[in-house]
Protein backbone atom coordinates (compact mmCIF):
# COMPACT_ATOMS: atom_id res chain seq x y z
CA UNK A 1 0.00 0.00 0.00
CA UNK A 2 2.91 2.71 0.65
CA UNK A 3 4.61 1.64 -2.25
CA UNK A 4 1.57 2.60 -4.39
CA UNK A 5 1.11 6.24 -2.23
CA UNK A 6 4.90 6.94 -2.75
CA UNK A 7 5.01 5.85 -6.39
CA UNK A 8 2.17 8.65 -7.13
CA UNK A 9 3.71 10.97 -4.86
CA UNK A 10 7.21 10.99 -6.99
CA UNK A 11 4.76 10.44 -10.41
CA UNK A 12 2.92 13.88 -9.03
CA UNK A 13 6.68 15.18 -7.59
CA UNK A 14 8.48 14.52 -11.75
CA UNK A 15 4.86 15.94 -13.52
CA UNK A 16 4.99 19.62 -11.29
CA UNK A 17 8.80 19.54 -11.82
CA UNK A 18 8.62 21.72 -14.96
CA UNK A 19 6.88 24.33 -12.78
CA UNK A 20 10.34 24.55 -10.69
CA UNK A 21 12.29 24.70 -13.79
CA UNK A 22 10.94 27.14 -15.75
CA UNK A 23 11.08 29.69 -13.07
CA UNK A 24 14.91 28.54 -12.27
CA UNK A 25 17.17 29.74 -14.67
CA UNK A 26 21.44 29.22 -13.69
CA UNK A 27 22.03 31.33 -10.64
CA UNK A 28 18.49 32.67 -10.06
CA UNK A 29 17.31 32.79 -6.64
CA UNK A 30 14.82 31.24 -4.77
CA UNK A 31 11.47 33.83 -5.30
CA UNK A 32 10.88 36.74 -3.50
CA UNK A 33 14.92 36.76 -2.65
CA UNK A 34 17.28 39.20 -4.08
CA UNK A 35 20.96 38.50 -4.83
CA UNK A 36 23.44 39.10 -1.96
CA UNK A 37 25.36 41.09 -4.20
CA UNK A 38 22.48 43.55 -4.88
CA UNK A 39 23.07 44.67 -0.91
CA UNK A 40 25.14 47.12 -2.17
CA UNK A 41 23.08 49.47 -3.62
CA UNK A 42 20.27 49.21 -1.87
CA UNK A 43 18.18 52.14 -2.53
CA UNK A 44 17.44 54.30 0.85
CA UNK A 45 13.71 54.38 1.50
CA UNK A 46 13.51 57.86 -0.33
CA UNK A 47 15.17 56.38 -3.27
CA UNK A 48 12.65 53.84 -3.65
CA UNK A 49 9.46 55.70 -3.01
CA UNK A 50 10.27 57.35 -6.41
CA UNK A 51 9.65 54.27 -7.96
CA UNK A 52 6.52 54.49 -7.62
CA UNK A 53 6.35 57.59 -9.53
CA UNK A 54 6.67 55.30 -12.84
CA UNK A 55 7.83 51.65 -13.76
CA UNK A 56 10.58 53.32 -15.90
CA UNK A 57 12.06 54.63 -12.99
CA UNK A 58 11.73 51.27 -11.14
CA UNK A 59 13.39 49.27 -14.20
CA UNK A 60 16.14 52.29 -14.36
CA UNK A 61 17.51 51.16 -11.27
CA UNK A 62 19.49 48.29 -10.42
CA UNK A 63 18.18 47.53 -7.14
CA UNK A 64 14.45 48.02 -7.83
CA UNK A 65 15.15 46.21 -11.16
CA UNK A 66 15.77 42.83 -8.98
CA UNK A 67 13.63 43.56 -6.44
CA UNK A 68 10.50 43.95 -9.32
CA UNK A 69 12.04 40.29 -10.60
CA UNK A 70 11.88 38.65 -7.40
CA UNK A 71 8.25 39.62 -6.86
CA UNK A 72 7.51 38.47 -10.45
CA UNK A 73 9.02 35.61 -9.67
CA UNK A 74 6.62 34.94 -6.68
CA UNK A 75 3.96 35.52 -9.33
CA UNK A 76 5.54 32.98 -11.96
CA UNK A 77 5.29 36.15 -14.37
CA UNK A 78 9.13 36.33 -14.35
CA UNK A 79 8.79 35.88 -18.34
CA UNK A 80 7.48 39.48 -18.74
CA UNK A 81 10.44 41.06 -17.42
CA UNK A 82 12.84 38.76 -19.18
CA UNK A 83 11.32 39.46 -22.42
CA UNK A 84 11.10 43.06 -21.86
CA UNK A 85 15.27 42.99 -21.21
CA UNK A 86 15.82 40.62 -24.23
CA UNK A 87 14.58 43.42 -26.42
CA UNK A 88 16.04 45.97 -24.76
CA UNK A 89 19.82 43.96 -25.01
CA UNK A 90 18.64 43.11 -28.73
CA UNK A 91 18.00 46.74 -29.53
CA UNK A 92 21.78 46.70 -28.92
CA UNK A 93 23.05 44.49 -31.53
CA UNK A 94 25.33 46.48 -34.18
CA UNK A 95 25.59 43.21 -36.52
CA UNK A 96 22.53 41.78 -38.87
CA UNK A 97 23.84 38.35 -38.01
CA UNK A 98 24.06 38.38 -34.26
CA UNK A 99 20.52 40.44 -34.77
CA UNK A 100 19.09 37.77 -37.04
CA UNK A 101 20.18 35.06 -34.22
CA UNK A 102 18.70 36.53 -31.32
CA UNK A 103 15.48 37.39 -33.11
CA UNK A 104 14.75 33.73 -33.91
CA UNK A 105 16.11 32.89 -30.53
CA UNK A 106 13.35 35.61 -28.82
CA UNK A 107 10.90 34.98 -30.64
CA UNK A 108 11.52 31.10 -30.21
CA UNK A 109 11.52 31.41 -26.51
CA UNK A 110 9.06 34.28 -25.63
CA UNK A 111 6.79 34.37 -28.71
CA UNK A 112 5.92 31.47 -30.24
CA UNK A 113 2.75 29.59 -29.01
CA UNK A 114 3.47 26.60 -26.47
CA UNK A 115 7.00 27.87 -25.87
CA UNK A 116 9.08 27.91 -22.57
CA UNK A 117 8.50 31.62 -21.50
CA UNK A 118 5.85 32.54 -23.69
CA UNK A 119 4.39 35.84 -22.70
CA UNK A 120 0.83 37.05 -22.78
CA UNK A 121 0.59 38.52 -26.37
CA UNK A 122 -2.60 38.87 -28.42
CA UNK A 123 -2.92 36.93 -32.15
CA UNK A 124 -2.17 40.11 -34.24
CA UNK A 125 0.78 41.19 -32.16
CA UNK A 126 2.35 37.62 -32.36
CA UNK A 127 1.52 37.63 -36.27
CA UNK A 128 2.71 41.06 -36.37
CA UNK A 129 6.24 40.67 -34.87
CA UNK A 130 6.50 36.91 -36.42
CA UNK A 131 6.33 39.08 -39.71
CA UNK A 132 8.80 41.36 -39.18
CA UNK A 133 11.22 38.51 -38.90
CA UNK A 134 11.57 38.47 -42.18
CA UNK A 135 13.22 41.49 -42.36
CA UNK A 136 15.22 41.80 -39.09
CA UNK A 137 15.26 45.34 -37.75
CA UNK A 138 16.65 46.95 -34.29
CA UNK A 139 12.70 47.05 -34.46
CA UNK A 140 10.96 44.30 -34.47
CA UNK A 141 9.64 42.94 -31.50
CA UNK A 142 8.41 46.88 -30.30
CA UNK A 143 4.98 46.56 -30.70
CA UNK A 144 5.31 43.45 -28.65
CA UNK A 145 7.61 44.85 -26.61
CA UNK A 146 5.02 47.95 -25.94
CA UNK A 147 2.53 45.52 -25.37
CA UNK A 148 4.29 43.47 -22.43
CA UNK A 149 5.22 46.91 -20.85
CA UNK A 150 1.66 47.71 -20.57
CA UNK A 151 0.62 44.39 -19.41
CA UNK A 152 3.37 45.16 -16.01
CA UNK A 153 2.64 48.60 -15.98
CA UNK A 154 -0.93 48.22 -15.67
CA UNK A 155 -0.70 45.12 -13.59
CA UNK A 156 2.16 43.62 -12.11
CA UNK A 157 4.21 47.15 -11.35
CA UNK A 158 0.78 47.84 -8.94
CA UNK A 159 0.93 44.62 -7.08
CA UNK A 160 4.56 44.98 -6.91
CA UNK A 161 3.89 48.90 -5.46
CA UNK A 162 1.62 47.18 -2.75
CA UNK A 163 3.65 44.37 -1.99
CA UNK A 164 5.39 43.48 1.40
CA UNK A 165 8.77 43.71 -0.74
CA UNK A 166 8.02 47.47 -1.58
CA UNK A 167 6.46 47.90 1.92
CA UNK A 168 9.96 46.82 3.46
CA UNK A 169 12.02 48.99 1.83
CA UNK A 170 10.16 52.04 1.79
CA UNK A 171 9.67 51.94 5.61
CA UNK A 172 13.11 50.37 6.56
CA UNK A 173 14.06 53.74 8.45
CA UNK A 174 11.17 54.19 10.35
CA UNK A 175 11.54 50.50 11.36
CA UNK A 176 15.22 50.71 12.73
CA UNK A 177 14.69 54.32 13.82
CA UNK A 178 11.62 53.27 16.08
CA UNK A 179 12.89 52.30 19.58
CA UNK A 180 12.27 48.45 20.90
CA UNK A 181 9.60 48.64 24.32
CA UNK A 182 11.08 45.73 25.89
CA UNK A 183 8.70 43.76 28.57
CA UNK A 184 9.66 43.11 32.12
Amino acid sequence: MWSWWLGRAKDMKNRLAFLRRRNESPGSNPAGKLDKSMKSVKPTPEEALKWGDSLDKLLAHKYGLAAFRAFLRTEFSEENLEFWLACEEYKKIKSQSKMASKAKKIFAEYIAIQSCKEVNLDSYTRDHTKDNLQNVTRSCFDLAQRRIYGLMEKDSYPRFLRSELYSDLINQKKQSSTPTSSSS
